[in-house]
């Protein structure tokens, strides 16, 4: 089963057209707002409700939408909250949709590095807005890369050095080589062809690509 869940950050119109009418829609808090102006119904609400409010949340309740609301004093954020709801109904897909932007940069630092927790093994997650799309190589493992060739591809590696990284159909090859955590040598790489692949020996890498001329 796939799941789409929503976040209160940014959304791109254009997002809209990643949800399909099979998947099971999460709203993380706010994200139910998003949900509203795409005149779409979540499956089920998560969060604190600091941003949806009482009224939010009655309305939802009044459609007969579930809503799991959780006390502002927890461990976890909306966002991987929700994501866990979604795991636990099933899915083994997961895409993140405002994920990214908002008021809160720390917020969007801590849903990137969600995309790299190794508790995800098994499940397949990724953050996208418009045009941009994210994933993670987390330990050893493989990732073809969406395209189409032109595409922006920028290799971030977290929780340490990434090791053994090797590189297909990508214009600035990288031939089992170690991607220094904090540093940019990863930054702004490009499909030069297809199929494109990253391989990972040791370590976790953030996979950003942007389709060129998307939003």
């Amino acid at each position: 089963m796939r799941a789409v869940v929503v976040a209160h950050g940014d959304v791109l119109p254009s997002d809209r057209a990643v949800i399909d009418r099979n998947d099971y829609l999460v709203a993380a808090d706010g994200g139910a707002l998003a949900l509203e102006r795409w005149k779409l119904l979540p499956h089920l609400v998560v969060g604190d409700m600091d941003s949806l409010g009482d009224a939010g949340v009655e309305r939802f309740a009044r459609q007969g939408i579930p809503v799991a609301k959780f006390s502002a004093a927890k461990d976890e954020s909306d966002l991987e909250l929700a994501v866990a709801q979604a795991i636990a109904a099933g899915a083994s897909e997961v895409i993140l949709l405002g994920a990214l932007g908002g008021e809160r940069l720390d917020h969007e630092t801590a849903n990137l590095l969600l995309l790299a927790d190794p508790g995800y093994d098994g499940v397949r997650i990724e953050a996208r807005r418009g045009a941009l799309r994210i994933r993670a190589v987390r330990g050893e493992g493989s990732l073809s890369l969406a395209g189409p060739v032109g595409a922006l591809v920028t290799l971030l590696p977290v929780n340490g050095d990434a090791e053994g990284v090797i590189t297909e159909g990508l214009r600035y090859p990288l031939g089992d080589e170690t991607l220094r955590f904090g540093r940019a040598r990863g930054l702004s790489n490009e499909v030069a062809s297809l199929p494109a692949r990253v391989r990972v020996r040791k370590g976790s890498l953030l996979i950003f690509e942007t389709a060129q001329g998307g939003t």
